[in-house]
């Protein structure tokens, strides 16, 4: 493999499943220690031991805090963050009530935010250079009809990346983003799953003419931690087939 991680150590934060899973898997089949991370105690994936497995609720108060100090104490030489962490719970706009917005904000932006910091002042007081992704979206900067906190969490994700890579830079921590556009996840399966008229239009309107895979986002997240990025940071890299950068998709050959 290309990428050898051998001495590299990395957390990714909501890799239980999805798109987290895939990168956190990545990650350990390129030499990496590796620290998994999901809600809860039943969600660790199959073939993870326990000891590499944090379980916490972000919602919960104080819980990014005790990730950070969970995984350094699992693994003090941990120099890589993968925040991945968030979810989805929006209503149409005009039946979108506070109790929603304030949890997709707490978990998608405040939560990561909070990770972020705690990870770095780590770094800093051990005098350790590494590198932050954050995984934000292509709803970071295009608008999806009823989804209004979400993407106003995933702006914020993309603001955060570019703000933090200002802040840290003095002290070589790099920040950067991926933005996936439309992946193929449990999140995202109750949209596509039996629904092959709308399977078909997502297809024509990405140029490369299929949904995405979760591991089309490990890639990305491999090498914006890597040293062949090192002069890489408070970037956002899209990961969408082309999604956002075709004005009409696909168009039908005649």
């Amino acid at each position: 493999m290309m990428f050898n991680n051998s001495g590299k150590s990395v957390l990714v934060t909501g890799s239980s499943q999805g798109i987290g899973h895939a990168i956190a898997r990545l990650f350990q089949d390129s030499g990496a220690d590796v620290l998994y991370h999901g809600r809860r105690d039943g969600e660790r994936p199959s073939g993870v031991e326990s000891s590499r497995y944090l379980a916490q609720d972000f919602l919960e108060e104080g819980c990014p805090e005790k990730v950070i100090q969970q995984a350094f104490e699992t693994f003090p030489a941990l120099d890589t963050l993968i925040a991945n962490a968030g979810s989805y719970f929006d209503q149409p706009f005009l039946e979108l009530d506070r109790a929603s917005w304030d949890r997709t904000i707490r978990l998608n932006l405040e939560a990561n935010m909070i990770i972020c910091q705690e990870f770095a002042r780590r770094l800093v007081d051990l005098g350790r250079r590494g590198s932050i992704t954050i995984i934000s979206s292509t709803n970071a900067f295009q608008a999806e009809r009823d989804s209004v906190a979400y993407d106003v969490s995933k702006g914020g994700l993309k603001m955060l990346t570019r703000s933090l890579a200002v802040s840290l830079a003095d002290y070589g921590i790099r920040v950067n983003a991926v933005a996936p556009g439309l992946i193929e996840t449990p999140m995202t399966r109750s949209t596509l799953v039996g629904k092959a008229e709308i399977v078909r239009e997502y297809e024509r309107s990405i140029p490369m003419g299929r949904i995405g895979k979760p591991e089309d986002c490990a890639g990305a997240c491999l090498f914006l931690a890597s040293d062949f990025a090192d002069y890489i940071t408070g970037h956002t890299v899209v990961v969408d087939g082309g999604l956002t950068v075709s004005q009409i998709g696909r168009m039908p050959v005649e």
